[in-house]
């Protein structure tokens, strides 16, 4: 229960019942229940709280060791908050003796930062406490180097390791590979890969994922498709990732029905497509206005159990934009929407669509994708109060915009100063000084509340229902300069 209300974030709940077992059965209460809680805050970057719960365990009769001291520190490391795990180690290392798990969490935080000096600096603490180096530590410092894109130290620490008696394994020279595929040093990493080899340690799925990676980047398919081959000829099964690599390298060069033949191929060797496949492969046919087979990857993608995400709801939506498939789209959105997968990085996809809606004059489609995102129970910002606003706006629904406007006022959100100026000038066009009025009033009174002047509003919208008076007084103003003007030139030329 602690495992699963801590996975929720409902702190509270875990605290009343540590509580509530300490007051009934206090022999459950054992130091994996603080661990379980130390990490859980950890993750939620709560750092102040996690060690917190380590300062606590004495009062629920459960004692402090070194094995829950270094799963403190180990949380906070793995969890980006390294600074933080230094400073309890410095002030808590006299009560607790260090371990080599212990220095090996700081040393890969510090690493995980790019943080070598520091590293390096754990590393010396390691060696006077009479802790040699292994493995996992030295492939974290190969980690960082990388990260530094500092390539020759990582070389010379491959040294050092054999002149060590510290074979380096797949990991190691994984970790080097990645660096050099990053640096588009694919020469070096195949010769990095092939001396792997040579020393007997086989390549794994990971190394040839991260070869083939860098050649797709590089545009050599042909290498990549090598590799592949090289890697099912040696018994390894290609995974989901692999293959991503390689379809994005065709998504590139537009070759739609290579995707789909590699989707084949996945399925015959027992790799299951995932949705990152099949959103490569609905974007690449949607971009090439082939709806209907995107239309048929979807569907495929959902009888094979994979739940469409985000992602692919704003590609498919998008595609059937392109395409002038309103309605299509429109169903989309909405499902997306009742998914619960509508939030404020979607707003793109809102925009087009409801302009898209508007220009083909369907308005009653529009106002139905409107009220689909308010019934839903959605949280709108005043952004996309303002796209909707200024989508009917630009397409001279200006009454409709101004109605909007009034009910997003009434859920207590204020319009920008722009869309305030846009609506008072509809309205002078329309003649219609009741609602500019009102609309007016509410914001002055918003403007109030929230102790914010009222001048930009003012200055960018009550100017133009005066507009035309002052267009009168300087068109008066004008014709007289000019026909002052006109008399100093004919006196000029005289």
């Amino acid at each position: 229960m602690i495992k699963i209300l801590g996975k929720m974030r409902q702190f509270g709940a875990v605290w009343a019942l540590l509580e509530e077992i300490r007051n009934e059965n206090p022999h459950f209460i054992t130091a994996e229940l603080f661990v379980v809680l130390i990490r859980r805050f950890a993750s939620s970057r709560m750092v102040k709280k996690a060690i917190e719960v380590f300062d606590e365990m004495p009062k629920y009769g459960c004692p402090q060791d070194e094995a829950v001291f270094g799963a403190l520190l180990d949380a906070l490391c793995k969890n980006g908050d390294v600074k933080e795990a230094a400073l309890v180690f410095e002030e808590m290392k006299v009560r607790f003796k260090p371990t080599l798990k212990i220095f090996t969490s700081l040393l890969y935080g510090w690493c995980k930062e790019g943080k070598i000096l520091e590293a390096k600096h754990v590393l010396i603490q390691m060696k006077e406490a009479g802790f040699e180096p292994d493995i996992v530590v030295y492939n974290n410092l190969l980690s960082g180097y990388v990260l530094g894109n500092k390539m020759g130290d990582a070389f010379y620490l491959l040294k050092e390791m054999r002149r060590k008696g510290i074979d380096p394994n797949a990991c190691s020279y994984t970790i080097v590979i990645q660096g050099l595929c990053k640096a588009d040093r694919m020469v070096e990493a195949m010769r990095v890969f092939d001396e792997m080899e040579k020393n007997g340690c086989q390549g794994d799925v990971l190394a040839y994922t991260t070869l083939i990676s860098g050649f797709c980047k590089w545009g050599k398919l042909e290498r990549a498709y090598e590799l592949l081959d090289r890697m099912k000829t040696e018994g390894l099964v290609p995974n989901s990732l692999t293959y991503l690599h390689i379809m994005v390298a065709h998504e590139k060069k537009e070759e739609l029905e290579k995707c789909l033949e590699l989707i084949e191929e996945m399925r015959k060797i027992g790799c299951v497509p995932d949705a990152g496949i099949y959103n490569v492969v609905i974007r690449l046919a949607c971009k090439l206005e082939e709806v209907k087979e995107a239309a048929r990857v979807w569907d495929e993608m959902e009888r094979s159990g994979f739940s469409p995400g985000v992602d692919s709801f704003i590609v498919m939506i998008h595609g059937f934009i392109a395409q002038g498939c309103l309605v299509e789209a429109c169903e989309h959105f909405k499902e997306m929407v009742g998914r619960g997968l509508f939030c404020v990085p979607q707003y793109g996809v809102l925009k087009d669509l409801l302009n898209s809606l508007l220009r083909a004059e369907k308005l009653e489609m529009a106002k139905d994708v409107w009220s689909c995102i308010v019934s839903k129970g959605c949280e709108l910002n005043v952004s996309a109060w303002t796209i909707w606003i200024h989508a009917l706006f630009s397409k001279g629904q200006v009454k409709e915009a101004c109605s909007y406007c009034m009910e997003m006022m009434d859920a207590d959100l204020m319009p920008q100063p722009d869309t305030f100026a846009k609506l008072m000038k509809g309205l002078r066009k329309l003649y219609n000084r009741q609602i500019a009025a009102e609309i007016t009033e509410k914001v002055r009174k918003m403007a109030a509340d929230r102790e914010i002047t009222f001048k930009m509003y003012k200055r960018r919208g009550e100017r133009d229902l005066k507009e035309k008076v002052k267009e009168k007084t300087d068109g008066r103003k004008r014709r007289a300069r000019r026909r002052r003007w006109g008399s100093s030139r004919s006196r000029s030329g005289i």
